[in-house]
């Protein structure tokens, strides 16, 4: 059974522990134990009402070699600081693949990457270190998908596309076949990407318009 420590108690960090307890309780053994979660305030901690311990602050943490501590932060900013500071520390990580997920055994997954409940990685797809794939995501065959990016819920990347590292995409973002998004992006909710994506650009309709057509 693998020891775990989440970092961070927000959002992210609670859904997380929904899909740790739902591994343990369809698993004719438990898989993972939790033994507490960190943040820099107790606030989040408390708002979610976890069965689990505080263990204190991230910041003044001493690493644990004995157990795995597992990324439970959403916002990339925070996200890469801890991240960063957790592998100097010699920190050992873990990720977690939702049971209802489905993988092509010919995926490739990295090092504490996160796949929710049902997404779908098809086949040749590879997916580097910490990432998160969101629930109801779709990552297309041959995709290849860079370190530390957060794509959130119902994402779909078509088959052949590419993203680099440090990227968020939005809920309902579409990347057309062969797509390639770079580095450090944000892709707003509901974009579909059809040309190309640079480094350090945001993604998003300035005007949107409503049709509707009756008859």
């Amino acid at each position: 059974m693998k020891k775990i420590i989440i970092l961070g108690c927000g959002s992210h960090a609670a859904e997380l522990v929904d899909y740790i307890e739902y591994i343990n309780k369809t698993s004719t053994q438990n898989q993972y134990n939790i033994i507490g979660l960190m943040d820099v305030t107790e606030e989040h901690y408390h708002h979610y009402g976890y069965n689990y311990p505080y263990l204190g602050d991230i910041d003044e943490h001493i690493v644990d070699v004995e157990v795995f501590y597992l990324l439970g932060i959403g916002n990339l900013t925070i996200r890469t600081k801890v991240l960063e500071e957790f592998k100097l520390k010699n920190a050992k990580f873990t990720g977690i693949i939702h049971p209802t997920a489905l993988i092509s055994d010919s995926a490739e997954i990295g090092e504490g990457t996160i796949i929710s409940h049902n997404a779908s990685v098809g086949p040749k797809a590879k997916i580097g270190r910490f990432n998160v794939i969101n629930s109801r995501c779709t990552i297309g065959h041959d995709s290849i998908i860079g370190e530390n990016n957060f794509i959130s819920p119902q994402v779909v990347l078509g088959g052949g596309s590419k993203v680099g590292d440090n990227n968020l995409l939005g809920t309902n973002s579409c990347l057309i076949p062969e797509i390639e998004v770079g580095n450090n992006n944000k892709i707003m909710a509901g974009m579909v990407i059809s040309n190309k994506v640079k480094d350090f650009e945001t993604v998003f309709y300035r005007y949107k318009e409503k049709l509707i057509i009756r008859g």
